[in-house]
């Protein structure tokens, strides 16, 4: 059977970093893996990310794995027949949460001839586990926010605290504290996705964890919907082009574009949840830039060094501003790059949205 692991995890968590960490790890083992990303709205950074590191991966877009089960399972057997993985990893929606009783017990009831389901890992981002989990009152984080992010750690079989490299000793000592003291039997493990720090312990805890059987939490749709619907979601896509005797240096656009967002958040009192923002150019260069809070440095995290006369922009944006607002700032960033340096912008798509109430296909014990 297929092997079946899906990473959780809240929006900026460093889940897309340590899928890819995976992939490879069980590829250097000799195993085939498949990868599957999801989103509410198409046209994702991560996918076009992990294609461009050599895997096989499939998209559910539209709404997160729970409200779209069927395509998900027909995205599992496509992979299947096209591909004949050993492994699959699945990435679900950052504001998902619920995702035992309406993803993982649905598959292993319906589908367990098929797949052998291994545990619900979530990564715990420290930049709002920081607000959440050590204070009284969570500062910048809704109460609805706040809520979806402790669910998603209360349904886990593990909780990895991510980006242990950008915290001081202190720091991960008091986020693991508290994180254990707040769920004390499960696993709780420090982990750098991006360096691998920690990294061993954590397949090893993937390969002996077993999945929980524990009935289905407690959970309040009423307040997780509210949570997805603070957030003004944007997925947009742009080509840029120069003249003969002009380059567009990839590391250098994608990094003062998204300071230039990063300016309009500020400014307007707006947390950026997530924003993500992918440079890439037709011979296969990349470069990617992420800001994970307000309170955060904008940040290369793939560098590519290159220069080309034209590229691809791809922008997903989770941020608590209205869909229009954020759609009106990205196309000001992007114009107003454009007419600074003199090159053609043209807009290719852009989906902007406030999620909807979610609906699961199914919602299943354990």
């Amino acid at each position: 059977m297929i092997r079946f692991l899906m990473i959780g995890g809240f929006l900026g968590a460093g889940k897309t970093t340590t899928v890819l960490r995976m992939a490879r790890h069980y590829t250097e083992q000799g195993l085939r893996v498949g990868l599957v990303t999801n989103d509410q709205a198409t046209d994702l950074v991560d996918t076009h990310t992990l294609r461009a590191a050599g895997f096989h991966v499939g998209e559910v877009a539209g709404a997160c794995f729970c409200c779209k089960f069927d395509e998900l399972v027909a995205t599992l057997q496509q992979l299947e027949v096209e591909h004949t993985p050993d492994v699959i990893i699945c990435e679900p929606v950052g504001s998902c949460t619920d995702l035992m009783a309406t993803v993982v017990e649905p598959l292993r009831r319906y589908y367990g001839d098929e797949f052998q389901v291994g545990p619900l890992a979530v990564l715990l981002k420290p930049e709002h586990g920081r607000r959440i989990l050590l204070s009284a009152e969570p500062v910048g984080v809704s109460a609805a926010a706040a809520y979806i992010f402790t669910k998603q750690l209360e349904e886990a079989d593990i909780i990895a605290i991510n980006k242990i490299d950008k915290l001081s000793t202190e720091q991960q000592r008091s986020l693991l504290e508290a994180t254990q003291q707040r769920f004390p039997d499960r696993p709780v493990l420090p982990l750098s996705a991006r360096n691998g720090q920690g990294f061993a312990e954590f397949t090893e805890a993937l390969a002996e964890t077993s999945v929980s059987s524990v009935e289905s939490m407690e959970i309040d749709y009423d307040l997780y919907a509210k949570g997805e619907a603070e957030l003004g979601w944007l997925n947009a896509t742009f080509e840029l082009s120069t003249g003969a005797n002009q380059s567009i240096p990839l590391d250098h656009t994608v990094f003062e574009l998204l300071t230039d967002l990063a300016k309009y958040y500020h400014d307007a009192g707006a947390d950026s949840v997530h924003t993500k923002i992918l440079i890439a150019d037709h011979g296969g260069n990349q470069s990617l830039a992420n800001l994970v809070a307000a309170d955060a440095e904008p940040e290369l995290s793939i560098s590519s060094g290159a220069n080309a006369n034209a590229v691809v922009v791809t922008i997903n944006a989770r941020v608590n501003v209205s869909p229009d607002v954020l759609a009106n700032w990205v196309k000001s960033s992007m114009h107003s790059l454009c007419e600074r340096q003199s090159w053609r912008c043209q807009q290719v798509d852009l989906q902007s949205l406030t999620p909807g109430r979610p609906q699961p296909t199914h919602r299943l014990p354990g």
